[in-house]
């Protein structure tokens, strides 16, 4: 059920929507494309925070006693999470095997976080052993039962594990789905024998973030800064909801910042489906929204309303869904001319490129790992020269500690390592949906002229690598999608 509008907002943080598009379609046009950019600002009072509810699932299995320093690591790291939990702040500590077992408390519940509870906590995560398998679904289950009991707090998850997942993908999926309308969780992978796959899907599925541990060390400040970022959330939920017309479908809204994932979608109404995406900070997110329109009886030239984006929260202590900030509504407008409707918004050209750039690292690990160094090589030179043109800085370090790079970045020409390691192997394959923010520039909506208008029209400008010309003010080519200013 959901509210729209009227009720007393004070102490809710501000946010905002925008959409980029070009509207302009050909009339042999039939896809939609825009770019939904979600901003929060502001803070709100130390007595009007929402409730946090948080669970630590640790992977006990054998593996992680070779070498032990996986397992002290755990153990270190999950006594920094309980440090940086915030007074009040309600918690639970889960040993992940074939199975999952409490470890603080002993009983199946959550627990306020105060001088003795924390204290309490890191003496049980001091007992931990290394023993059994790998269920994943499992550890996510009883955390979903634990954070159920509390259905408007903040609720996270933090999980590590250093293996491979012992049960079916179906068994997993299945309790992602039960998981997702429940907690965000925040994977990290340890060691050498994980699969970077079963911990994207878990983060995509969950509204959080996957990532590698490279060095042991790094894992104390790692779950420290997940813990911190889960004391700040300001909202527990966040929905964007896309309203159709009888002139469009919704084909997808998709995640593109900060990281690249896939949404699931709720029909609420007809012709309206709500696309939840987690509790939310002081943050700026960007949603790639794709709509097949039809242009049937559509006047030319004239703005057609195809789309409505609404953005609804669920404050805290609240189970209901309220408007967060103005509707903003998506156009299509149909022209016969060519150079109008060939113009690329900049943001959807920027993430057409991002998700290029995460599929070409991906398939140099696996073309690496089936021993192609030859394909790896070229796949890991694309995603260079991919990542310095979008300027994912983050991507880059991570693709530059398996490649030298010959010559300018940009034209992607790499040597790979003569032995990179695994765990930057690893590193690069799950950091492969880490994506940078679209350009700001507005995308160009230029006027329609009539036949007699006088004003003389800006000179074209002309694609650096096609060479094909565009109207003046075009950021990105209509044919290869290069920058108009690259050089």
């Amino acid at each position: 059920m959901s509210r729209s509008g009227g009720d007393d907002v004070e102490n809710l943080p501000g946010f905002s929507l925008a959409v980029s598009q070009n509207r302009y379609l050909s009339t042999e046009d039939d896809e939609m494309h825009a770019v939904l950019t979600v901003s929060v600002s502001g803070a709100v009072e130390a007595s009007a925070a929402p409730e946090v509810a948080q669970v630590i699932a640790i992977d006990c299995s054998g593996s992680m006693a070779y070498p032990p320093t996986k397992i002290a690591a755990a153990q270190r790291a999950t006594r920094a999470a309980i440090d940086a939990l915030r007074d009040g702040a309600l918690f639970a500590v889960v040993e992940g095997t074939l199975a999952a077992r409490m470890v603080h408390p002993a009983k199946p519940v959550l627990v306020a976080a105060d001088q003795a509870s924390r204290k309490a906590a890191k003496q049980a995560v001091n007992r931990l052993t290394a023993n059994g398998g790998t269920a994943m679904g499992a550890w996510l289950g009883l955390a979903r039962r634990l954070l159920a009991e509390h259905p408007t707090a903040v609720r996270h998850v933090i999980m590590l594990t250093d293996g491979q997942n012992g049960e079916s993908d179906w068994e997993l999926d299945n309790e992602l789905a039960r998981c997702a309308p429940v907690f965000t969780c925040d994977a990290r992978g340890i060691g050498e024998d994980w699969r970077p796959r079963q911990l994207l899907r878990i983060a995509e599925a969950l509204h959080g973030t996957a990532d590698a541990v490279r060095k042991p060390a790094d894992l104390v400040a790692d779950f420290a800064a997940m813990t911190r970022s889960a004391m700040d959330k300001l909202v527990p939920e966040v929905r964007v909801v896309v309203r159709t017309t009888s002139s469009s479908r919704l084909d997808f809204v998709r995640q593109t910042f900060p990281t690249e994932a896939d949404l699931a979608g709720e029909e609420i109404q007809p012709r309206t489906t709500a696309f939840t995406t987690g509790s939310w900070g002081v943050e700026s997110r960007e949603y790639h929204l794709r709509l097949t329109v039809d242009s049937s009886g559509a006047e030319p030239e004239r703005d057609i309303r195809v789309g409505r984006v609404d953005l609804e929260l669920r404050r805290p202590g609240a189970t209901e869904f309220e408007r967060a900030c103005d509707p903003q509504v998506v156009f299509a407008h149909w022209t016969e001319d060519l150079k109008l409707s060939s113009v690329l918004d900049p943001k959807v050209a920027h993430y057409t490129g991002q998700i290029e750039l995460g599929e070409a690292v991906r398939d140099g690990c696996d073309a690496h790992d089936a021993g192609d160094v030859a394909t790896a090589a070229a796949e890991w030179g694309k995603a260079v020269a991919l990542a310095t043109r979008l300027g994912n800085d983050k991507v880059l370090v991570r693709l530059l500690r398996l490649v030298d790079v010959v010559g300018d970045p940009s034209r992607g020409v790499v040597r790979v390592k003569e032995k990179p390691l695994a765990g930057d192997l690893l590193s690069a394959a799950v950091g492969s949906v880490v994506s940078s923010m679209s350009p700001d520039n507005p995308p160009p909506h230029p006027p329609v002229r009539s036949p007699s208008a006088s004003t003389p029209a800006a000179p074209d400008v002309i694609c650096p690598e096609c060479q094909r010309s565009w109207p003046s003010g075009s950021l990105f080519c209509g044919g290869c999608g290069q920058r108009m200013d690259a050089r």
